[in-house]
């Protein structure tokens, strides 16, 4: 049986927030999370709307930075294979961004599907850094998964150790092979907590903020940051994110 075609969709940046009433200097984009392997669906609207908040908390403060921000709206929710959809659209992004916004640094913000299709778009020279949250990676594409477009960018992974739905240990190995190419990489994981990582949603949003800023407005990182980067492995990628982070960040 043939495969049925897939109906033709463009892919959009959602409406920018952040600092929009200047010429921004750092654009953010953030990739959803809640794909499947195999989808024409539109991406959802709870995996839009999560994004857009995390879109918010990472860049909250930022505004005297000049930091806007968008959501990438994916033409299709799944994977598909090697079509790889969701990476394709996220490099479409950062094209798209360069295009609005001139000589911009880029930060690529992305959850489950949306964190593997940041990793694979990070090749383009505007790319600064890439945050990877509850990394999907199918059964065995931790070892097949390209790594060398991540040289030169900062990188850190955040990851659940109880997700039961994108195992922690295939971000671990991938983790393991792209530390090995690029050495400003780094992994935390939080304890007892699940893919949507919401337990220790707080704390997470805190380190992907000091990140974020720190990688685009050349803010001193966190000293946990600062730590996991310089540590070798696999210390730096299973460093804990520790309860309580961004109470009290340095």
């Amino acid at each position: 049986m043939a495969q049925r075609a897939l109906p033709e969709r463009e892919a959009r940046l959602g409406r920018p927030t952040g600092a929009t009433d200047t010429a921004p200097q750092a654009v953010v984009l953030v990739l959803p999370g809640g794909g499947a392997a195999h989808s024409a669906r539109r991406t959802s609207a709870v995996a839009a709307a999560s994004a857009l908040t995390l879109a918010r908390r990472v860049t909250r403060s930022a505004h005297r930075d000049g930091v806007v921000s968008h959501v990438l709206h994916y033409r299709y929710r799944g994977w598909n294979d090697e079509a790889a959809h969701p990476a394709q659209d996220a490099e479409w992004a950062v094209e798209e961004a360069v295009r609005r916004y001139g000589d911009v640094a880029v930060s690529l913000v992305g959850t489950d599907v949306g964190a593997r299709a940041a990793l694979r778009a990070a090749g383009h020279p505007a790319v600064a850094s890439v945050l990877a949250l509850a990394l999907w990676l199918p059964e065995g594409a931790h070892t097949t998964e390209p790594v060398r477009q991540l040289v030169g960018r900062q990188v850190l992974m955040v990851h659940g150790t109880d997700d039961a739905h994108s195992d922690p240990e295939y971000s671990f190995r991938y983790a393991e092979r792209v530390k090995k190419v690029n050495s400003s990489v780094c992994r935390f994981e939080v304890h007892t907590d699940g893919h949507g990582l919401r337990r220790h949603s707080a704390e997470v949003a805190a380190l992907a903020r000091d990140f974020v800023l720190g990688t685009l407005c050349a803010r001193d990182f966190a000293r946990p940051l600062v730590d996991a980067m310089a540590a070798p492995p696999p210390l730096g990628l299973r460093m804990p994110l520790a309860s309580g982070f961004g109470r009290t960040l340095r």
